[in-house]
């Protein structure tokens, strides 16, 4: 293997470094561009389409470009959130790459100066499940949110044969700002650069190198690579740092994360249009020997670069003393636009700032459709054999069963979800929600509730990631509308296989297009985001790549304090389906239809944008006017699943009375979107219907809520089932927990 192989650049991109440089660079300099000019840090294969989504909007403060996107709530508070992956070292070393996953988008929020306030995840594994890989995935997230108290209220867990050696683990944080106080990666010539947190270690090296390539048989050396956490100095790091912004010791900051202070150096120093200097000598060490390419490159957890000013330092030394943390002037913003890094008296790395951060190579991949799409979408659904009588309970139980319907309890209970008293909606629901309120300072406050949402199905993006991204954005607005949110913005993760393969950078681009073509018919900003490609395995020669799996979080608002989840609630109220009924159900993409029939076929439920938008706004209307006691969307496992989950621990029974004309498996299952069950009042029902009518939409009457908990479905008089709901609420709730 060549040098420059080693560092994960391609040939032309070497030539063009000699190019640029007029000379042969050094192994440091190699290492830094290797780092900064990887998939991982420039979005190379990606940037191109990455352009096509829409950012703005009025109540949009930041948009992509920075650590995290802000937006504002009110007068007083602004919200910066953000997801990143962390998918290679979790595979690699499932607990601390989950757990460093979680630290390091806390610090990518805390570095726009706000308090990180509420963790969310969205996790795939591999079927048959690796107990490892899923235990130690949840082991890190919980532990470090856990000990660094912050709660985890929202997430999703899916598991397909696809993740197998390619788990995705994407954390998400939002944090709360005092209006006008946020802080950006900026600093003027003669700034110095205060390095403040834990001490450098040789963890994490080649870390964006390593997140930049597929798997191979080579994956226990790569272990190294992967960054060891310690959420303890990682809430020393937010308590020190939020004083520090208190008594404005900094007019900037910059988490370190990928390439290690090398990047976050050079990222802020082409932020603020500078050069910067770099003093290796001077970086607080935990090992003995180490190199200046290992302390430049190193990717050592809980660190932070601030800038600051020569008469701040002292105290900022003193502040770092008092919260036992290494504190140290490493460096200072220059004039002249050039990265030098010196080791004592010796420069060991001299490279034009532009060079690392603005010349990353943007490559134009070329893509084209799939020879698989022909076949999955040349399915013909009624070919399947009808589901029937006795049989669709049986199935209702199989499906309960599956690992992407069954509870996931077992993973957010082991997550603190209530540290801060701030959770008023835990997970389990159509979207968390959360009370902003700042103890520090009281005056922090809102009288507006925090919606979170995370939503991402790889299944349905897999049979046309086009229409499968307008679906799960139109999900994920669904949630928030179910709980009272209107969105503020969205945060995307997009995690695909090898883009230089034709046919996955083709799903790509789809996806991308989807996402940008729904977020503007609804109107909402993607304010940040994070791209993981080349999420591959190649074994022998058989490839695996992952579903294409945008994962997108929505955060919204909830005004006036009225809301509502998705529990029934009392006896003798009417359970409506209201939405878009009128259509055709499809099984396409279901897990009705992989877990009943063995089959992933067909084409993705199309989403009628115009009706879509109703819901939404016929939702806030019907909780804004208290006409619906709860409200749950129906989605994975269709309506059967979506309404067992409203029943499931209240002591209620249910009978749905239906009068079908097609087929009851395909209605009971569908996953059809657009479609929401709600209860009401038996008097407030024809307001009700009323207004579902007034917004071009279509309402049906299920059944009514009683004592007893039971479930019974009768369909044109005929009884199909009645079952003890305990029966089958213990099927879903210990389901995944005996898998593992």
């Amino acid at each position: 293997m060549k040098s420059f192989e080693l560092f994960g650049l391609k040939e032309e991109e070497y030539k063009t470094i000699v190019e640029k440089l007029q000379r042969e660079p050094r192994d440091t300099e190699l290492g830094v561009l290797g780092a900064l000019w990887s998939e991982h840090c420039s979005y190379k294969s990606s940037k191109v389409h990455l352009k096509k989504l829409p950012t703005k909007a009025l109540w949009v403060i930041q948009g992509p470009g920075e650590n995290a996107g802000v937006v504002e709530l009110d007068h007083k508070v602004w919200l910066a959130f953000k997801i990143e992956s962390h998918n290679h070292p979790s595979y690699i070393e499932p607990f601390h790459g989950a757990a460093t996953g979680i630290g390091g988008i806390i610090r990518d929020i805390l570095s726009m100066g706000a308090r990180p306030i509420a963790l969310a995840d969205s996790l795939r594994f591999g079927l048959p499940v690796d107990k490892r890989i899923v235990k130690g995935v949840v082991r890190g997230i919980s532990h470090y949110g856990n000990c660094i108290g912050i709660p985890t209220i929202a997430g999703e867990a899916y598991f397909e044969e696809c993740y197998k050696t390619n788990p995705l683990v994407n954390a998400f944080c939002l944090g709360v700002i005092p209006a006008g106080k946020m802080l950006r990666a900026r600093g003027k010539a003669g700034d110095l650069l205060f390095l403040l947190g834990s001490s450098t270690g040789r963890d994490g090296i080649h870390g964006a190198v390593m997140a930049s390539g597929e798997f191979g048989e080579d994956i226990e050396e790569k272990l190294p690579n992967v960054q060891i956490g310690d959420p303890y100095f990682g809430k020393k790091l937010i308590e020190a740092l939020l004083q520090i912004i208190d008594e404005g010791l900094i007019t900037g900051l910059q988490d370190l994360g990928a390439a290690g202070l090398s990047g976050s150096a050079s990222e802020l120093a082409s932020k603020s249009k500078c050069g910067v200097e770099l003093w290796l000598h001077k970086v607080p060490l935990r090992e003995e020997n180490m190199t200046p390419f290992e302390i430049l490159l190193s990717e050592s957890q809980e660190r932070m670069l601030l800038v600051t000013q020569e008469d701040k330092v002292e105290r900022l030394k003193e502040l770092a003393k008092y919260y036992h943390l290494e504190g140290e002037v490493v460096g200072k913003l220059t004039k002249d636009g050039v990265l030098r890094a010196y080791f004592k008296d010796e420069i060991v790395c001299e490279l034009p700032v532009s060079l690392i951060v603005d010349s990353a190579p943007l490559y134009e991949k070329p893509y084209e459709e799939p020879k698989y799409i022909n076949s999955l979408r040349n399915f013909d659904q009624n070919t399947l054999e009808e589901i029937e009588g006795k049989h669709i309970l049986e199935a209702l139980k199989k499906l309960l069963a599956s690992p992407n319907l069954c509870s996931k309890e077992w993973i957010y209970s082991q997550y603190d979800y209530q540290v801060g008293t701030n959770t008023v909606i835990k997970p389990g629901g159509d979207a968390a929600l959360l009370r902003i309120k700042w103890v520090e300072k009281p005056e922090i406050k809102s009288d507006k509730l925090v919606a979170i949402t995370v939503e991402g199905n790889g299944r349905m993006l897999f049979l046309n990631p086009y229409e499968g991204s307008k679906y799960i954005v139109a999900e994920a607005l669904r949630n928030l509308a179910c709980v009272g949110a209107k969105p503020l913005g969205i945060t995307d993760c997009l995690n695909f296989g090898n883009p230089d393969r034709p046919e996955i950078m083709w799903q790509l681009v789809k996806a991308i297009e989807g996402l940008a073509f729904a977020c503007e018919y609804f109107e909402v900003p993607i304010v940040s985001g994070n791209v993981s490609l080349y999420n591959e395995t190649v074994e022998k020669e058989v490839i695996r790549n992952i579903y294409p799996t945008p994962i997108i979080v929505a955060v919204g608002a909830v005004e006036g304090g009225k809301f509502i989840d998705h529990k029934f609630k009392e006896e003798g109220d009417l359970v409506l389906l209201i939405g878009d009924i009128k259509r055709d159900m499809s099984v396409a993409g279901s897990e009705f239809l992989k877990v009943i029939h063995g089959k992933v076929l067909g084409d993705v439920p199309y989403v009628d944008m115009e009706k879509e938008k109703n819901l939404h706004k016929l939702l806030l209307k019907l909780i804004e006017e208290d006409v619906i006691k709860s409200a749950h969307d129906v989605s994975v496992g269709g309506l059967a699943v979506a309404l067992l989950e409203s029943l499931f621990h209240t002591n209620l029974g249910l009978d749905v009375n239906l009068y079908l004309d097609g087929r009851l498996d395909f209605f009971l299952f569908s996953e059809n979107p657009t479609l929401v069950v709600v209860s009401v009042e038996r008097e407030r029902v024809e307001h009700l219907k009323d207004l579902v009518e007034s917004y071009g939409l279509d309402w049906m009457l299920l059944g009514r809520l009683r004592e007893g908990g039971f479930f019974s479905l009768t369909n044109n008089e005929e009884k199909i089932f009645e079952v003890n709901i305990r029966e089958l609420q213990e099927i879903w709730e210990k389901s995944l927990e005996s898998l593992l």
